[in-house]
């Protein structure tokens, strides 16, 4: 069983019209997650090296009858780490718990869940890098001794009180493992990097959630749209049901070659998967600041983005695509980058 204890974060205008940006809407986390989230590592496609020692983990864990080590995933977003939450879960035959860093808010937050979880249970934090300090210290003893210490009373009089609680493993994700303080990383047993997908796979995730969606797409639209997705699943999802709006009013239902190249068009999105908003901080970089380099708090003031939006968002796929390069006095446009903005490069 699944439980959530936060609503989804409301995100902001600017970022729901972004049909490629790897953070999750409200209506998907509803909708379509549920639907389309992998139950086994069966079902789950990529990550190959993470999922096979994960399997052997926790295979290991299920023959000497004892609760997973504490797990710790990190990466750029929408690549499946919530997934791998549930299908851990699933796979162990044990109850997940699901909150975030933001949403607890007191250590008294933390301590409701941890009391209230079962032997073996599973407690996924995403945003992990996000707690609150008095939080996060009162997980220091939970993950390592199964107790939480309580104070009871205020001044000279209080009292601290250990409370034993059930044996769990928490799971936790985020996109900043440099914001995790060294305390809280050393307490987990084992740290799996995801990667961003490979073309290959992104077209097998298109065509299992076709499937389940009973969306009907050739295998040469498939692998057209796969290009387009910034190699993250989330993005494929969300790009397919579009394919599939713009195909059930203009196109009789079936998503053809035609359907998706006009549909890219349409939504802004280039043969690359980038956008207007990741155009314009290429733009900006280039045409502003000569290719750079320049720092961060000066290309999003020049953008008017946040630096959090371009540093978790928009850098993780163009230093992928090897349009961009991190240096100690700022960011660099490439050569890459120059010719896709059709630009003669300036080096």
């Amino acid at each position: 069983m699944i439980q959530r204890d936060q609503k989804p974060p409301q995100k902001k205008a600017s970022e729901k019209t972004r049909e490629v940006s790897p953070k999750p809407n409200p209506d998907e986390l509803i909708q379509f997650d549920s639907s389309l989230r992998p139950k086994t590592f069966a079902d789950y496609i990529g990550q190959k090296d993470l999922k096979r020692n994960l399997k052997v983990f926790l295979e290991a864990a299920k023959k000497r009858e004892e609760s997973l080590e504490h797990t710790l995933f990190y990466g750029p977003p929408g690549l499946g780490k919530t997934t791998l939450a549930n299908v851990l879960a699933n796979e162990l035959g044990v109850n997940l718990r699901i909150t975030s860093g933001p949403a607890l808010e007191k250590a008294g937050d933390l301590a409701a869940i941890l009391t209230n979880l079962g032997e073996g249970d599973l407690l996924f934090i995403d945003e992990i890098h996000r707690l609150r300090v008095v939080v996060e210290e009162v997980l220091y003893s939970a993950m390592e001794d199964f107790a939480i210490d309580l104070v009871l009373g205020k001044g000279p009089s209080a009292k601290t009180m250990r409370l034993s609680i059930p044996k769990f493993t928490l799971v936790g994700a985020t996109t900043k493992y440099s914001g995790l303080s060294s305390p809280l990383r050393d307490r987990f047993g084992s740290t799996f990097r995801l990667n961003f997908y490979e073309n290959s796979e992104i077209e097998k995730i298109l065509e299992r959630s076709a499937k389940i969606l009973k969306i009907k797409i050739d295998d040469e639209s498939c692998k057209k749209l796969a290009t387009c997705t910034r190699a993250t699943p989330r993005i494929a999802n969300r790009l397919l049901r579009r394919m599939r709006d713009f195909a059930e009013i203009n196109h009789a239902g079936t998503i053809n070659l035609k359907v998706v190249e006009e549909s890219l068009r349409d939504l802004g999105i280039d043969e690359l998967g980038l956008d207007a908003h990741d155009l314009r901080i290429l733009e900006t970089l280039i045409k502003k600041f000569g290719g750079g380099p320049v720092g961060l708090n000066t290309l999003a003031a020049a953008t008017s983005e946040e630096e959090s939006t371009i540093e978790d968002v928009v850098e993780p796929f163009l230093l992928q695509l090897g349009f961009l390069n991190r240096t100690p006095r700022g960011r660099v446009a490439t050569e890459s980058a120059w010719r896709h903005l059709g630009l003669n490069f300036k080096g």
